[in-house]
């Protein structure tokens, strides 16, 4: 058993062993292929300013694990493991990866091995630890549930994230009218405008760099890696799924939700031209919406400015679908641990992160 550096020859390898690992998985949908080939590619924007060294693991020349170590300049100190897949029995094939991980961190100087974190939050953060028998929502993790046994052993910090699920009426009668009257005559609430693309995800950009500045896994995200991101799912999403909250005209934040993609997506399939044409042909066919994004300014917060963005979120989706499931949340973050806990029936699904001490 051996590791190989991942070059241009066996990316193929690599792309094709990811969807080996999930051949008999009726659960997975493929939503990151692409985003994964251009990081292989390093054609992605986040390539610029990262170290990235994929690896195989290979066992009498079948490859049996693989992943991307990753340094990021804006998280110096922390090299992820990220993008891993690996087949059922590995214990062994994931011992070699945590310690060539750990003489990859102390050559770059880093303190800690992070597995969890795809690069960034808006890739996707946590290994899903249980309700495999769901099909995942769109952009959501998913992975055997194994990958949590291989690494718990060499897990020095654990980080658990939950998300929650709720039926349309819930949502709808969990709202204060007469708070939201007041609320709505404070803010205003606005779509997104494409016309104004760039510089709309660099209104988006700055308001997350602000809001989630003290989240524990989150770092500055660069303009150009929004643009990249937007960019590539643009044809799926409407000016309605980004809305932005205003005090006087002053953009102080934002929720980003859209419709569950996934639920046309067959298993096997990618994201591509037959779920835009599915998308247009039969929006109805999709059952529940995610709200993927919520971040309001600080100084914004316990003031009614979540309340406006769910008003208006509510006012657009009303009628359309049947379930509402929200991105995942900290554990120990209380405050949007207990809105959720308010707006929602019940926790649905919960992830963990792990760090290693280098």
């Amino acid at each position: 058993m051996r590791i190989e550096i991942v070059d241009r020859a066996s990316i193929k390898d690599y792309m094709a062993f990811c969807k080996e690992v999930y051949t008999n998985d009726a659960y997975y949908r493929d939503s990151m292929s692409t985003i994964l080939k251009s990081i292989l590619m390093g054609k992605a924007q986040i390539c610029k300013s990262s170290t990235v060294v994929p690896v195989m693991v290979v066992d009498s020349n079948k490859i049996v694990a693989v992943c991307i170590f990753a340094l990021v300049d804006r998280l110096s100190d922390t090299l992820q493991i990220t993008f891993f897949e690996a087949l059922d029995n590995q214990e062994q094939a994931v011992k070699m990866i945590v310690d060539y991980g750990k003489k990859l961190a102390r050559r770059y100087g880093a303190s800690k091995i992070l597995l969890g974190l795809n690069f960034h939050v808006n890739y996707g953060l946590g290994l899903l630890a249980d309700q495999h028998e769901f099909v995942p929502s769109f952009g959501t993790a998913y992975n055997p549930s194994y990958y949590i046994d291989y690494f718990k052993p060499y897990a020095d910090e654990q980080f658990n994230l939950v998300s929650y699920l709720t039926k349309m009426e819930n949502f709808d009668a969990r709202l204060d009218n007469r708070l939201v009257d007041r609320v709505a005559a404070k803010y205003n609430v606005r779509t997104m405008d494409f016309g104004n693309f760039t510089g709309e995800i660099e209104t988006y950009t700055n308001l997350n760099n602000e809001a989630f500045k003290n989240h524990k896994f989150y770092y500055q995200r660069r303009l150009e890696e929004d643009l990249e991101l937007f960019k590539q799912f643009k044809v799926l999403l409407k000016e309605e799924n980004m809305l932005f909250l205003e005090d006087q005209g002053i953009p102080i934040g934002f929720m980003l939700w859209y419709p569950d993609f996934n639920e046309l997506i067959r298993p096997g399939e990618t994201v591509g031209l037959k779920t835009v044409l599915k998308n247009k042909l039969f929006p109805n066919k999709i059952s529940k919406f995610k709200i993927v994004e919520l971040g309001v300014l600080p100084q914004y917060h316990k003031k009614g400015a979540v309340l406006a963005l769910f008003h208006k979120c509510r006012e657009l989706v009303q009628g359309r679908y049947d379930y509402c499931e929200s991105g995942w949340i900290l554990e120990d973050n209380l405050a949007s641990r207990g809105l959720g806990m308010r707006w929602a029936d019940q926790e649905y699904k919960h992830y963990q992160v792990f760090t290693i001490d280098t």
